[in-house]
């Protein structure tokens, strides 16, 4: 038997390494056991990270050929070195990872490679992929292991990673794809589907909804997906995938609409899978250890991220809630303070999201159909960005800032933004929400001229009172 510690924690994503640093930080003898060779879980390793390199190189690619020639910089046709693309992401993923390795030696984390599974309450094995397995001794367990790939439902999907793909393999293509079929208009999908497009490839995307982003404010998603239109994607929106088969030139993506009619069959050279993702509880010992699953097939905790074992814990994309990063790391937190005998907490209506494209759309708090759901009694502020003097300088006029806000007490209960640099602007909504704030606290917030954030100014104005430059 090793050593006994105060916390394990199983996965190292940014919820489990989060967890285990201030676990550490505050006095807990604590260790992580993770199955991959990396730390950083998904995120860091091929989701979050990896394609947000991506992502901006394509979008450097785009402006090479599209901005730079208006602003006055003649550099001729810009080309395209893939494999260059590839090392500057696999650059950024290493650097991170290694980032993570080193904070682990730094807060004096133990880290266990294996895959870890509870075998009793206080133990956890862990067995390497080559090599004698372990057993640790602890007073608290937290499961941090994060999601997985869900797959189309009620359609059987052979994922190669080549042609059939899910985020992981579309972070991989060899090539530009001439045509690209993306399966689900949510983040991932609409990250991912934009970057090859970007570099050149046609894409449809087929959405089951009528509308993309899911949960998104209405107003959101219909200009988002106008903008994506203008750069050359194509959407079957209402729309359900029967049926995805490899062919000689590449795949074969038959497709029906949802409401009824003709099946129709799309060739394409790859396909990306993007239809959501699915937590991962499977060889944790969570069935034998008695710790009791949602029907969702996510783990079940209370308020305190306890599940039905008190002394174990679940944060993450495996338990309820937005999969979120930023989330899983709020929760890492929270539940060590509360090992630690303090009142850790996770305000879960203050969680931005952010889509990663060019424009940015942000957002935080409710949306307007939710308000309209609710019965909520709100009023509407909203500002374009082509009123905004910085916007047109840079070439960024797309897009608008929105702000919603009680019609009695006028603290605002929700804020949306389409343009450029709203992942970066939506933190005043959310800083002002945690506080509690009006529309007339941010709209009377001095803000420096000219800024994009001025939009967001403004738009308060609007919901307050009226906005100025519109």
């Amino acid at each position: 038997m090793a050593e006994r510690y105060n916390v394990v924690v199983i996965g190292t994503g940014p919820g489990g390494y989060v967890c285990a640093i201030k676990a550490a930080q505050l006095g807990l003898k604590t260790a992580v056991v993770e199955k991959n060779s990396t730390l950083g879980g998904t995120c860091l390793n091929i989701g979050c990270i990896p394609s947000k390199a991506l992502l901006h190189a394509s979008e450097m690619f785009a402006e090479a050929h599209h901005s730079l020639p208006q602003l006055g910089v003649d550099i001729g046709e810009p080309k395209l070195d893939l494999p260059k693309m590839m090392s500057h992401k696999d650059a950024t993923v290493k650097s991170n990872v290694e980032g993570i390795a080193f904070l682990m030696k730094k807060n004096k984390v133990d880290v266990y490679t294996g895959t870890g599974r509870i075998v009793g309450e206080g133990r956890v094995s862990v067995v390497p992929d080559d090599g004698e397995g372990l057993e640790l001794d602890t007073t608290n367990i937290v499961i941090a292991t994060g999601s997985d790939v869900a797959g189309i439902p009620g359609v059987e999907v052979d994922f190669d990673e080549k042609t059939i793909v899910s985020s992981t393999g579309a972070l991989e293509f060899a090539s530009v794809p001439k045509h690209l079929v993306v399966v689900g208009g949510g983040v991932i999908g609409l990250e991912l589907g934009s970057v090859w497009a970007r570099l050149g490839a046609e894409v449809t995307v087929i959405e089951f909804l009528d509308k993309i982003l899911g949960q998104m404010d209405g107003d959101v998603s219909k200009q988002f997906q106008r903008l994506l239109v203008k750069q050359g994607m194509t959407f079957k929106m209402g729309t359900k995938v029967t049926a995805v088969q490899r062919s000689d030139s590449g795949v074969l993506v038959t497709c029906r609409p949802v409401a009824g009619g003709d099946a129709e069959t799309l060739s394409a050279d790859a396909v990306l899978v993007a239809t959501g993702r699915k937590p991962y509880t499977q060889g944790l010992g969570l069935e034998e250890a008695g710790v009791v699953l949602d029907e969702q097939g996510r783990v079940g905790i209370d308020d305190h991220f306890r599940t039905n074992i008190p002394s174990i814990y679940a944060i993450g994309d495996v338990v309820a809630g937005p999969m979120l990063a930023h989330k899983a790391e709020d929760e890492g937190v929270a539940v060590a303070e509360i090992m630690a005998g303090q009142a850790g907490h996770v305000n879960y209506g203050v969680i931005p999201g952010v889509v990663y494209t060019q424009p940015e759309v942000a957002s935080v708090g409710k949306t307007e159909e939710e308000l309209k759901a609710e019965g909520v009694d709100y009023k509407v502020g909203k500002f374009p960005f082509s009123a905004n003097g910085r916007a047109r300088a840079m070439l960024q006029p797309n897009g608008f800032a929105k702000i919603l806000a009680d019609r009695h007490s006028d603290r605002v209960l929700g804020a949306h933004i389409v343009g450029y640099g709203a992942g970066e602007m939506i933190h005043e909504a959310a800083v002002l929400m945690e506080f509690g704030g009006s529309a007339e606290d941010l709209a009377r917030t001095c803000h420096a001229h000219p800024t994009m954030s001025e939009a967001v100014k403004e738009a308060a104005l609007g919901a307050f009172q009226k906005t100025i430059h519109l």
